[in-house]
């Protein structure tokens, strides 16, 4: 059955098209995997309400998806908006639109729904990562033994919330919690110098920090015995810390960083200048702007499951980088959907 996923969050909109079950029993075997950067949710944080300008971007690249899912003959389609369109006053513009040029309605999912379809998708497709296998990055990973009962969490980083998922490796999520911080909106509260000022970085710190202790009133940040990170953020600051040249999921996906790389990383994004982001060449031009915010999200959420699982028997001093994520999670929907 050939279905799609479409994510469409704060920053970017991705489609997914893929075939299931997979090649070889995996469950989603890709056929076409895009991403563009159309920043729906510029200036969301501030009036509430979505920009015409970034409204018409968003569905001009819906309209070519649409195209897309027509050519390759896609049987179910599943829609899903996040951050920005829970937030903004005019989300029904933005719905019609969809509507219009798709055929399908687009779902404003919740903070939680978005955490527990990031932790499917990120789940389907890590198997022996997930266990502290040695088997190197990008291998597929072979299967989660049944009945593992150690706990994972992800981290969804996008541009306007993150979502933090607890959840075993049989799929199931015990606990989770979406915090309204991402890249998008953290350059837009306080990151607004280049390169950042001290001021700007210490106040940066305090609002994810501040996000971090309501998190944990939900979710107990010493249980985890593995962390995996999601999304653009994540392996951006995964790419930079390889030394590629050029972005190449495969090497990307299933990289392991220690503490004090991650540390190392995100430090550099967030003292760099935007012409310096911009010089990497596994930078995408529509992230350049936000990704140093990204990466002091990322640095205080690591920093904080380091500091919380340090004096337990399964201290974390590494996180996983995942490829798959929520957009994987919204086309296995779609597959349940159209069965």
């Amino acid at each position: 059955m050939r279905v799609a996923g479409i994510d469409c969050g704060t920053n970017s909109i991705r489609l997914l098209i893929a075939d299931v079950p997979g090649a070889n029993g995996a469950a989603l075997d890709d056929i076409v995997r895009r991403m563009e950067i159309v920043r729906l949710g510029e200036g969301v944080d501030r009036t509430g309400r979505f920009d015409p300008d970034a409204l018409q971007r968003t569905l001009d690249v819906v309209s070519d998806y649409a195209a897309q899912c027509d050519r390759y003959g896609v049987e179910a389609i599943r829609f899903v908006a996040t951050s920005a369109s829970r937030d903004a006053s005019n989300r029904d513009v933005f719905i019609a639109g969809v509507r219009e040029r798709l055929g399908v309605d687009p779902r404003v999912i919740s903070g939680d729904d978005e955490a527990r379809f990031s932790f499917r998708g990120a789940i389907s497709a890590l198997g022996s990562e997930l266990l502290g296998s040695t088997a190197g990055a990008g291998s597929g990973g072979d299967a989660v033994p049944a009945g593992d009962e150690r706990l994972i969490l992800t981290v969804d980083l996008g541009g306007g919330s993150t979502e933090l998922a607890l959840g075993r490796p049989d799929g199931q999520v015990v606990a989770s919690y979406s915090m309204d911080v991402g890249s998008v909106r953290m350059r837009e509260r306080h990151l607004h110098s280049d390169p950042v000022t001290d001021a700007e970085i210490v106040a940066a710190r305090a609002d994810v920090n501040a996000l971090l202790d309501a998190a944990e009133q939900q979710i107990d940040l010493s249980s985890p015995h593995v962390l995996v990170g999601l999304a653009g953020t994540v392996t951006t600051v995964t790419a930079q810390a390889l030394g590629l040249e050029s972005y190449v999921p495969e090497r990307i996906h299933g990289t392991r960083l220690t503490w004090p790389q991650i540390d190392e990383v995100c430090e550099w994004f967030l003292r760099a200048s935007l012409g310096e982001r911009r010089a990497l060449g596994f930078m995408h031009p529509g992230r350049a702007d936000v990704i140093h915010a990204g990466a002091l999200v990322w640095q205080q959420v690591v920093r904080r499951v380091v500091e919380r699982t340090a004096h337990t028997q399964h201290p974390i001093m590494e996180a996983v980088t995942s490829e798959h994520d929520i957009l994987d999670g919204v086309t296995l929907w779609a597959a349940e959907a159209g069965d």
